[in-house]
């Protein structure tokens, strides 16, 4: 696995979304918010995800986008120690993300902020088990 965060990691599944929001569990950590499912993914990888910055807080396209970006860059510069945890455990998930903040945040806070969302995944599943 690359160091990239290419297009089998997008979650584009319909059932699966709907599914992680009907069933799925629900974690906060500062910006983000996110539902989580272990499922079965159609592509083999450990994860897949979505990204979500809502037109409510960023009015303008360009600003959605670029939270979206930045959101994606952190989590792919990140993203080892939830690929790691799942594949030992050979489990699938999907996530999706929403962005909640509506301060702006610079790249090294929203950085440690996905790392931080990553432990407390990494924990949830666990304690599943």
């Amino acid at each position: 696995m690359g160091n990239d965060l290419g297009k089998e990691y997008k979650l584009c599944s319909h059932v699966i979304i709907e599914d992680v929001f009907a069933t799925g569990d629900l974690i906060k950590s500062y910006p983000f918010v996110a539902r989580i499912k272990l499922t079965k993914l159609p592509k083999q990888v450990p994860f897949q995800l979505v990204f979500s910055a809502p037109k409510r807080t960023f009015r303008k396209a360009y600003q959605r986008n670029k939270v979206k970006r930045l959101c994606k860059e952190a989590f792919r510069l990140n993203k080892y120690e939830l690929e790691s945890a799942l594949t030992d455990s050979n489990k699938q998930l999907a996530l999706f993300l929403v962005f909640t903040s509506r301060d702006k945040i610079t790249f090294d806070v929203l950085e440690k902020r996905v790392q931080k969302l990553i432990k407390k995944i990494i924990i949830q599943l666990e304690s599943h088990d």
